[in-house]
């Protein structure tokens, strides 16, 4: 016979929680199509589909997730790195988050931040190429020049048939004014892909700077100093009529992004329709 304290004990034990119930198969196939639409650049339809399903019950890292890669395509980049920064605090490891968070972080102009996440996701054994292409941009913004070209060596070597890389190349090439290697990058991204967008006006500027043998920078030089001699060589371009060796100097002065950015901006627009 079970003694009574431990029958009295026996039925004050609380009945087991239920398990949670799985989400609906229709909530799963939801979140699906939302991710593809995300993917396919849907992004309108992509919103209202995460809509519908938060509102039918879908909830958590999922859901976070795709929130998240729907906020970095709009460009909604402080709520993307916001929930990026959250979903790593379960994984800190995990390749996708670190790469994404760092785009976000990039966009943003936290070089500091993007860097030290990207530097972790290309540590990862299944970095990509895109981690790789984003490391050297985070370079590139820096003016680290050699961690640019060995982010963009390495993203090149998982990944040949990416025109992406080669176009970030050239632009790369572009900024230190090596205008006939920044060319022939962009020649290399033409191969691959001639519909990459912008590719075919980043081709024109390098081409228009090669010709029109535009300054080149030196060896030291800080971005203000380059910028305002490029500045200065629109300038004189534009007051003898090469609208083209105008834009092309302009063009790369405001890419800079240097204090000259105004008054670059300003002559660029003043050549209107001559260009």
């Amino acid at each position: 016979m079970i003694p009574t304290l431990a029958l009295l004990l026996l039925a004050a034990e609380p009945d087991p929680a239920p398990a949670p119930s799985p989400p609906p198969i229709e909530l799963n196939l939801s979140l699906t199509e939302a991710g593809r639409a995300i993917e396919a650049g849907r992004l309108d339809q992509a919103k209202a589909m995460l809509a519908g399903a938060v509102a039918a019950g879908a909830k958590g890292e999922p859901v976070d997730r795709l929130l998240a890669d729907l906020a970095l395509a709009r460009g909604e980049n402080e709520q993307a790195i916001s929930l990026y920064q959250g979903l790593l605090a379960s994984h800190p490891d995990e390749r996708l988050l670190l790469e994404r968070a760092g785009m976000a972080a990039i966009k943003l102009g936290r070089l500091a931040e993007a860097t030290a996440l990207l530097d972790r996701a290309t540590r990862q054994a299944d970095a990509g190429w895109r981690a790789w292409n984003a490391r050297g941009v985070a370079a590139d913004r820096q003016g680290r020049w050699d961690e640019a070209d060995a982010a963009y060596a390495r993203a090149a070597a998982l990944d040949s048939s990416r025109a992406e890389v080669a176009n970030n190349q050239g632009w790369s090439l572009m900024l230190r004014g090596l205008w006939g290697e920044a060319l022939a990058a962009f020649d290399r991204a033409y191969l691959v892909n001639p519909n990459l967008p912008r590719l075919a006006n980043n081709r024109e500027l390098a081409r228009a700077a090669a010709a029109a043998d535009l300054p080149q920078r030196r060896p030291g030089e800080l971005d203000d100093a380059f910028a305002a001699r490029l500045n200065d060589a629109g300038v004189a371009a534009m007051a003898v009529g090469q609208a083209k060796r105008a834009e092309a100097a302009f063009a790369q002065a405001i890419e800079l992004k240097a204090h000259w950015y105004s008054k670059a901006a300003d002559n660029l627009a003043a050549l209107g329709p001559a260009r």
